[in-house]
């Protein structure tokens, strides 16, 4: 068990002086330290693999200071083997009631001092390993999570992302009669990209009016990719007329801007609509006036914002 770290917390230079020696020649790192203050401070700059406490020191008493390390996230997982001179239950029972992992009555044998910290080892390892896989299934979980919001050619959400967060938006504007407002984007001639510049271009082209519409957004909005060439777009506490700078500097932003794999200019259509409006009393609705909306500027000529 070499390469292991131990805090020895032993006021009697008698005691600790042999224990140290004993426990260095079975091939562990120790720090000593005589008070209870000393070591709820150098336990918090370990990392400590176990602490080897007496019950009885100077300042603090073996329990509190005990109590004091399991309370602190930073030395709560550190195996603590109480030592003490009285080794009645009751005092057994209220070491192991703050937190101590053991308990050895003294005066004791050194081997089996060693063999109670091989065991708190043995078991601080699983923990450690327990508690290593466990961050990592949480990372893998998260990433799941991640991936199943997520549109994996854009980084945008996706549609079942979307809509979690548009009922919850919808509810909120409906209960205190807030405006919010919904925009359906279309890239005009799609089809033409792709015929004319391959699939690679065309997936090039919904990446970069992805990112070129999240930089017209504020924090507050939501977008998504609906499906195909289309998106959404979600501005909470917007009225129609906020909502239609938001969808112009979009159209304007989308139109200016240089694709690195069309030569031509690349524009989209815009349907707008918000809420509270007569009729539009659902999500669906909503969105099928900015449908609606969109419909209506590919018929006019497209590159346009129409309002529902």
């Amino acid at each position: 068990m070499a390469n292991f770290k131990i805090l020895l917390v032993e006021d009697d230079k008698l005691q600790a002086k042999p224990t140290k020696e004993y426990l260095e020649s079975a091939g562990y790192e120790i720090v000593w330290v005589q008070t209870g203050a000393s070591a709820i401070k150098t336990a918090k700059t370990g990392p400590f693999d176990v602490i080897v406490l007496d019950l009885v020191l100077p300042d603090l008493g073996g329990n509190e200071v005990c109590r004091w390390l399991k309370h602190d996230k930073d030395t709560q997982n550190i195996p603590i083997i109480i030592l003490s001179a009285k080794g009645s239950a009751k005092e057994r029972v209220v070491g192991l009631e703050t937190g101590a992992d053991d308990y050895l009555s003294k005066p004791y044998d050194p081997s089996e001092l060693k063999a109670r910290i091989y065991a708190s080892l043995r078991t601080k390892v699983l923990q450690d390993e327990l508690r290593k896989k466990n961050r990592q299934l949480e990372e893998v979980l998260l990433q799941m999570e991640t991936l199943a919001m997520t549109d994996q050619l854009t980084g945008l959400f996706n549609r079942r992302a979307f809509l979690t967060v548009f009922e919850k938006e919808f509810s909120r504007s409906q209960r205190y009669n807030r405006s919010t407002s919904c925009l359906l984007i279309d890239i005009d001639h799609f089809k033409h990209i792709n015929d004319e510049h391959g699939h690679n271009a065309g997936d090039d082209v919904l990446r970069e009016i992805s990112q070129v519409m999240t930089s017209c957004l504020r924090k507050a909005d939501t977008v998504a990719r609906w499906g195909g060439e289309e998106f959404i777009v979600l501005l909470p506490e917007t009225s129609k007329k906020d909502a239609l700078l938001i969808a112009s500097r979009i159209l304007h932003s989308v139109s200016i801007y240089t694709f690195a794999s069309v030569p031509k200019p690349v524009t989209v259509s815009i349907g707008l609509a918000a809420i509270p409006e007569p009729g539009v009393d659902t999500i669906d609705k909503l969105i099928a006036a900015s449908d609606g909306a969109l419909y209506e500027a590919k018929a006019k000529g497209r590159n346009r914002v129409e309002i529902a």
